[in-house]
């Protein structure tokens, strides 16, 4: 068997690939050997004696298949950790990713109108001191608080309201005590100091009278046209006692009424009691009478 080492090292450097990718064809071995030039070698390329195998293929399926079960959690006992916690996952690079999450989550909260500046500034001072443990925390959080301030947003405005009705109310009040005032000073104003209208001139020809003859001529008129009194109905005594001679009453004329001041209406019949006294002696007599 003959030795191929020099023709396999030229004809890897012919071809630019390793000597394991060069395949020399074994029942021309003899035409192979006599090569012995780059030149020699490059032909018998082109003759199909000497060929650069393709590159081995390195499957990565069970590579990928590892990482899956990897995630899963498979693999990682500790058995397969090498280094500390700290080194393995590193806590400032948790607290970064965290932040980071947080804050772009802000700002696209904040660009979209969902938050203002003010309540977006308290929520980032919050998320730089560490309140929220991740993003869904900070998503809870943010509408809560828009649901409180909504709520006391409401209430304020009711407070306002009945503030400006209260106001109007008292106003309302102190204007109407104003004007009541007012009437009361003015009416102990007029009742210190009346003030006397101005009687207007008679005119030619025409008679002037005064208040008091007017007073007295109403009253005068009043009385003439008010109806008489009624006389009360006379009783049983009164009826028996009429058949004799009464005595005349001692009764004063009455007096004309005067033009100033208005006239009396008129008794009454006496009653019951003065008929009574009277018609006992007449039933006395009659009694005697009979007897004879």
């Amino acid at each position: 068997m003959t030795n191929l080492r020099l023709q396999k090292r030229l004809a890897a450097a012919v071809l630019k690939c390793g000597k394991k990718r060069v395949w020399l064809d074994p029942n021309e071995t003899s035409e192979i050997s006599m090569a012995n030039s780059r030149n020699n070698l490059r032909r018998l390329v082109r003759d199909g004696f000497i060929i650069r195998k393709p590159v081995a293929v390195h499957s990565r399926f069970s590579a990928n298949a590892r990482i899956q079960r990897k995630m899963k959690g498979r693999h990682q006992g500790f058995g397969k950790r090498k280094g500390t916690r700290n080194a393995r996952n590193p806590v400032k690079l948790i607290w970064i990713r965290r932040m980071r999450v947080q804050r772009r989550c802000l700002k696209k909260y904040r660009d979209s109108k969902k938050i203002d500046k003010h309540l977006y500034h308290e929520l980032y001072l919050r998320s730089k001191g560490g309140v929220f443990k991740n993003k869904r925390v900070l998503v809870e959080t943010i509408q809560k608080l828009k649901i409180e301030r909504l709520k006391e947003r409401q209430v304020m405005d009711q407070i306002t309201a009945r503030r400006i009705k209260n106001k109007a109310l008292q106003e309302r009040k102190a204007l109407k005590l104003k004007q009541e005032e007012e009437k009361k000073v003015k009416a102990s104003k007029e009742a210190k100091n009346p003030t006397k209208k101005a009687t207007p001139a008679p005119a030619a020809g025409k008679k002037v009278t005064t208040a008091p003859a007017q007073a007295g001529k109403k009253t005068a008129a009043k009385t003439a046209a008010a109806p008489a009194p009624k006389a009360a109905a006379p009783t049983k005594d009164a009826k028996k006692t009429a058949a004799k001679p009464a005595a005349k009453p001692s009764a004063k004329p009455a007096e004309k009424p005067s033009a100033s001041k208005p006239a009396a209406p008129a008794k009454a019949a006496a009653p019951a009691k003065d008929a009574k006294k009277s018609s006992a002696p007449a039933k006395k007599a009659a009694a005697k009478t009979s007897k004879k």
